[in-house]
């Protein structure tokens, strides 16, 4: 099974920046939409930002203006720059293809935004 690999995750306060790191194979990283997923406690799993090969991106209605997304094709890297942290961002992140791929779900890295 391929498993994408997330990191960064942490303690943040509210108000505060984390960024998160998701290393993929080449054959998935370089031709496909790459999208982060948040699954909070008891919630469904959600798309939060994507990055399309040309590197057009989108966002949920809830990070836009807070978060960005961006990727590194020489590190088949994608990152995640979360800033303005709110307690409501505390989740399990996942990076995956756009739509995502079920075979492709890594473990995730929590983020918690707490005082």
């Amino acid at each position: 099974q391929v498993q994408l690999v997330e990191s960064g995750g942490d303690l943040a306060q509210p108000g505060g920046s984390l960024r998160l790191s998701c290393v993929a194979p080449d054959i998935i990283f370089r031709y496909n939409t790459m999208g982060w997923y948040r699954q909070a406690p008891g919630k469904q799993r959600e798309l939060v930002a994507s990055i399309a090969r040309g590197f057009s991106t989108n966002y949920a209605d809830s990070v836009k203006g807070r978060f960005a997304i961006s990727k590194d094709n020489a590190k088949n890297t994608v990152y995640l720059d979360m800033n303005s942290l709110k307690p409501e961002d505390t989740a399990d992140y996942y990076c995956n293809v756009y739509p995502f791929d079920p075979d492709y779900w890594g473990k995730g890295t929590r983020v918690t935004v707490s005082s």
